[in-house]
């Protein structure tokens, strides 16, 4: 079966340092806090014709180690990290097609700020800005913003799905054709905006927005929905979807269970676009790919506590109290968290049978957390290929732990060019915005 041409994105852990320890991080050690690097990645990612480039973020100094901020701060781990917006709107200013998507948590924004902050990006990047919405999940995060705890899971979503309601509503509050722009006549028809007078549960606005209508109409919403409340959010609002699988089958699974739901909610599947998290390991032979996959193994195997760390800020758990040697079915009952419910219960489900120390050791190739891609970038592009012939679609989202520019290259100037050569991603954009990209096929 052979594969339709699908979508890329590149999902990067935050606007902070990266690879700063790596001999390929180049001349300036704290480059990753500066925009220059970012600039130069997202001109090679539009190179390449990726969709979007989309930026993570977190606000808060992780303690979830030793129930201490002492080991991120001494590696760098999610800290130092700045405000994803400011760099996308860097952004926007030095490509001309790629979509920019900025992470923005509904519990650290009023909706009209929010709402007016992506309009504006929109604006200025003349169609090309995207919301990852986020519900945010560290107690931490809550209570840099003066709570004592995040609400539980579900209610986030039931805040999120308001949230979202609303922030659509402001930004039609400018309905089609408003912008008459005539100098002989108005600027803008004063019947075609109006408030949008939005009281609910946990939210409400007068509106309408006063930033005028976007290029987009309203900017492209990407989310990561795994949970059962998450699936029902992202088939509902989000025009892409961050997805994680350990399987094609599990990732075919996923897809066509959000296409069904869309379907529910009256949206065309096709408008959904589900974007797999992959890492592929890339090596100039077989072997070599084979080489640096057990290099990183050996490396975790010798210092464990970054992965479990790193764990640790994901899932809001500290790993630290219990023993590395006993397997993750003797412990899944001790795990519980209010945070990313869904990669705890991937994390558990895929690794039952492992103890700590080897989840470490896996988990630095991303072995029992994402569908392994492994070879030289023509072997790994047949690789993608025949995932997502399986899969039905939509594209992958390239990650990576160690971000350099020796990484990026390694995709941007050995991969794509492969996959393009198959017909399996674009060339060219065909349009100017965003949406339009993401919808071509």
């Amino acid at each position: 079966m052979q594969a339709k041409k699908f979508h890329l994105g590149w999902f990067m852990n935050g606007y902070r340092v990266h690879g700063w320890r790596d001999q390929w991080i180049g001349t300036h050690k704290s480059e990753g806090m500066l925009p220059d690097f970012y600039v130069d990645m997202a001109r090679s990612l539009e190179r390449a014709c990726f969709d979007y480039f989309i930026i993570e973020d977190s606000s808060f100094v992780p303690d979830a180690w030793q129930g201490k901020h002492d080991f991120y701060v001494e590696n760098a781990y999610a800290v130092p990290k700045f405000d994803p917006s400011v760099l996308a709107s860097i952004l926007t200013q030095n490509t001309s097609r790629l979509g920019i998507v900025a992470t923005l948590a509904i519990t650290e924004y009023p909706p009209y700020l929010l709402a007016r902050l992506v309009s504006t990006m929109d604006h200025v990047s003349r169609g090309r800005a995207g919301w990852n919405m986020v519900t945010a999940s560290s107690d931490r995060a809550a209570q840099n913003y003066g709570h004592d705890a995040q609400p539980d899971h579900d209610i986030r979503y039931d805040m999120a799905e308001e949230f979202t309601q609303l922030v659509i509503k402001l930004w039609e509050s400018w309905g089609p054709g408003s912008m008459v722009v005539d100098q002989d006549g108005i600027f803008a028809d004063p019947a075609k905006v109006h408030p949008v007078d939005f009281h609910g549960e946990f939210y409400k606005s007068r509106g309408p927005i006063n930033s005028a209508r976007s290029p987009q109409g309203r900017s492209v919403i990407v989310q990561a929905g795994g949970s059962e409340k998450g699936r029902a959010y992202a088939s509902k609002y989000a025009d892409s979807i961050i997805a994680s699988a350990t399987t094609v089958e599990q990732m075919k699974a996923y897809r066509d269970d959000v296409r069904a739901r869309a379907e529910v909610h009256g949206r065309d599947p096709d408008s959904v676009k589900v974007l797999f998290l992959v890492s592929p390991i890339l090596g100039e032979t077989h072997q070599a790919a084979l080489d640096r996959r057990q290099q990183a193994q050996e490396e975790a195997a010798a210092n464990p506590v970054m992965r479990l760390a790193g764990m640790g800020y994901a899932t809001d758990i500290d790993f630290s109290v219990f023993d590395l040697d006993t397997p993750i079915k003797d412990l899944a009952s001790l795990m519980v968290t209010n945070g990313h419910q869904s990669s705890l219960q991937q994390f558990v489900a895929h690794n039952w049978e492992r103890t700590l120390r080897e989840v470490a050791v896996q988990s630095s190739t991303s072995a029992g957390q994402r569908v392994e891609l492994l070879g030289t970038p023509s072997e790994v592009a047949d690789q993608m290929g025949d995932v997502m012939a399986t899969v039905g679609g939509d594209g992958f989202l390239i990650t990576q732990d160690v971000l350099t520019r020796r990484s990026l290259s390694e995709i941007c100037d050995g991969l794509v060019p492969e996959l393009q050569r198959r017909g399996l991603t674009r060339t060219v954009y065909s349009h100017e915005m965003f949406r339009d990209n993401l919808l071509e096929f």
